[in-house]
Formats: structure tokens, sequence, C-alpha cells
């Protein structure tokens, strides 16, 4: 497996990632959450919950996967080690947060499913999300959205400033977060196939009838979902159902889509460059440099991408 020594996020990070969470970051009522979520939420009461309700893997805790961990902790030049928890839970899921002290959770589910390589892809896919710096931002959207939603305008005085816009813009940077986590995968892994069967299992995997699911047959399928588009009706089912058409709001892109994204990165000169151990190093501020004009156009265009959900919403409602 290659070593990325001293690789900044920014060598890997997705275009839309940036651009979204620039356009989130310039919303009106974006730095108020800020501020009130560093005042009232912590990470300390998170990390004695995993401490009293999970595992702590360690060497000698689920070795095996701990020597997983470390390489790709290594791999990605991650610093200092986040720390890893077995949370026992059927559902198939991992996940990471934290910012002092980051942290990767991952369910019995997951470790049940998957093989060692596909559990890798997925330790690194998570390690992405620390080494990007997305877990301050999804910790701060899963308050923000939670607060606002229980008990409105008395919850910290924010209630007022979770705007429609504010909501959809923290979603919408979370889907293109994933894009970036993915690229993290396929750089640990250096083998597109592994990442590409970790997407399958996770659309709908079965260990009882793994032999009969084809990886070949995923791609097409991936491949049909793009030619989806060709009908703009279709763009418009799925905007909708990316945004609460379906009864809530997507945190993820669609398995397919994310296999589409990348099996494009993998095939370029970016990618192969990075191979070839040519990529920005890591700097003092880890900063992303997008111009103020970049930003408001990026929000302006995620306005209009709500209103425009609105009228179809609004639109459907009338044809009932």
């Amino acid at each position: 497996m290659p070593t990325y020594t001293g690789i900044s996020s920014e060598a890997f990070r997705h275009p839309l990632d940036r651009q979204a969470e620039q356009a989130l970051r310039n919303l009106p009522g974006f730095d108020l959450i800020a501020r009130k979520f560093v005042e009232f939420v912590y990470e300390r009461p998170q990390l004695v919950y995993l401490m009293g309700n999970s595992i702590q893997v360690g060497p000698r805790q689920y070795s095996t996967i701990y020597q997983i961990f470390r390489e790709c902790v290594r791999d990605l030049d991650i610093y200092p080690e986040p720390a890893l928890f077995v949370s026992q839970d059927a559902q198939v899921n991992s996940y990471a947060l934290g910012q002092e002290n980051p942290y990767i959770v991952i369910n019995t589910g997951l470790l049940d499913l998957l093989n060692e390589a596909e559990i890798r892809a997925v330790l690194a896919h998570e390690l992405g999300h620390i080494k990007c710096g997305h877990t301050i931002l999804i910790q701060m959207a899963m308050w923000a959205m939670g607060a606002a939603s229980a008990l409105g305008e008395l919850t910290f005085g924010i209630g007022n400033f979770v705007s429609q816009a504010l909501i959809y813009a923290f979603f919408e940077w979370r889907r293109k977060a994933e894009l970036t986590a993915d690229r993290a995968a396929l750089l640990v892994m250096d083998d597109l196939n592994p990442v590409m069967l970790t997407m399958m299992k996770l659309s709908g995997g079965s260990i009882k009838y793994a032999n009969e699911c084809s990886l070949q047959e995923f791609i097409r399928q991936s491949e049909n979902y793009q030619a989806l588009d060709e009908d703009g009706l279709n763009q418009v089912y799925k905007f909708l159902m990316y945004n609460g058409a379906q009864g809530m709001m997507l945190s993820h892109p669609f398995p397919v889509e994310r296999l589409h994204y990348l099996r494009e990165w993998a095939v370029s000169a970016e990618y192969q460059q990075i191979r070839q151990g040519n990529y920005p190093r890591s700097s003092a501020s880890g900063s992303v440099n997008v111009s103020v004009e970049t930003a408001a156009s990026e929000a302006e265009n995620l306005r209009r991408q709500v209103e425009e959900l609105q009228q179809e919403i609004n639109r459907m409602k009338k044809s009932e």
C-alpha cells in the first residue's frame, strides 16, 4: 500500500466539496451557528459515552482491525492517531466525528458484512473525513438541524437563523464531502475494485448471497443511472429525492453516483500525479483559498436551487 508522507488534504479534495463548503459558510446565519456550536457542544460527553458503551480498538482489542487502521493512518499521514471504536449495531454503518479528539465508530454489522480489504477502504474513507477537517462541520450540521427542529426559536437563540437555505446547504455540503472521502479510500487502497465492492455491499450486500452479486453489473447500473439525466425530468426527480421528497434529506450521494465520480478520478492525471508522489504538502493553516466571487456565486446558485425545489414541491401539491 502506498504512503503519502506530508500530503495535504487539498491534494485530493473534490472541487464540489470545496465549492459546497464555501457556499455554506457564505450563507446568512452560518457564523452564528458556528459560535453557538462552540459555546454549547463539547466532544468529551460523546467520548465518555463511547468509552462506556462500545469497544475501543487497540493492540489487544480487535487487533487485526487495529493493524489495518494504523496502516491507513500512516498512509494518509494523519497525526495524532484518532481513536477507533466498534459499536454493537447490526446497521451497516460507520462515521467519523470530533475535532480536538477525532474518532471513528464502525458498527459490528459492517464488520460482519465486509472482508478485510473492504474494511480497509471504509477506514480510509472515514480517515479522509478527519484529514480534511470535515468532522467539525458534520457535527455542527447535526446539532443545528436537530436543535432547530426540536425547539425552534427557543434553541440557544438560533431558531430564526436556521433558514431553509442553510439546512439545504448543510446537506449539500455533506453529500459532496463524501466524494472527497471516497478519494482518500482509493489513495490508500491503490485499487479501485475493493472500493467499488464496498459501495456495492453497502447498497444491498448479503453474506448469504454474496456469490450472486456482480461488480460489473453494479458498474453497469451506475452507468445506466447516469444516463437517466438525458431526460431533464429525471434530473428534477433526483434533486427532489436528495432534498426531502421522500420525507427526509439524504446525507450521502447514492452509491452508484459515488462510483461514477470515483471511476472518473481513477483515470485522471491528477490521481496519477499523486500516486507518483507529486502532490501538495500540508501547510500550517490548511485553509482553502477560494475567492469571494466564487463563494458568492456558489451561494447564489444554491439559493436558486432551493427556490426551484420549493416551486416544484408546490406544483406537485397542486396536482394532487
